[in-house]
């Protein structure tokens, strides 16, 4: 099979296209919770929920809890209480899918998301034949987008 033949463009396009389709809820989970994670280090987007639990009896001075508010701890019964801005269940869901590790099943969907994506890179020059103009002008946009994000990536 010919690389540049328009059969095997005609197959890429049409991957392209459906693959394209099928991505586009997920692009828009991912997009959302992009953007959400953003702002992870403010109380955007976060409402504060009050944590009661037990811990270790006779502690001097209570631990450490990242982001915890109004930290209470009764040190002879090992109650502790606090308020932790968390996110709201559905966000916190979709921000776990955004996050997962290979630990999680959700790993999966993230693996097969990321080589879907590279696909739609390389997949998107067989829109065009190589000798013409959007073709070249495809490869100047892709530079400058790789030049932008190594620059951010710099500052």
């Amino acid at each position: 099979m010919k690389i540049n033949s328009i059969k095997t463009s005609n197959k890429i396009r049409v991957i392209h296209r459906y693959l394209g389709f099928f991505l586009a809820g997920i692009m828009f989970m991912y997009a959302l919770t992009g953007i959400t994670l953003t702002y992870r280090t403010t109380d955007t987007f976060k409402k504060y929920v009050k944590i009661e639990r037990t811990i270790e009896k006779g502690l001097e001075t209570p631990p450490e809890i990242r982001g915890a508010k109004e930290l209470n701890y009764n040190s002879e019964t090992g109650e502790i209480s606090y308020l932790q801005a968390q996110p709201p269940k559905i966000l916190g869901m979709m921000e776990k899918m955004h996050k997962a590790t290979n630990n999680s099943p959700l790993y999966y969907l993230n693996l097969f998301f990321g080589v879907a994506l590279l696909f739609f890179v390389f997949s998107a020059y067989w829109m065009f034949l190589p000798h013409t103009d959007i073709f070249k002008k495809a490869i100047y946009f892709t530079l400058a987008g790789m030049v932008l994000s190594i620059i951010m990536i710099l500052v």
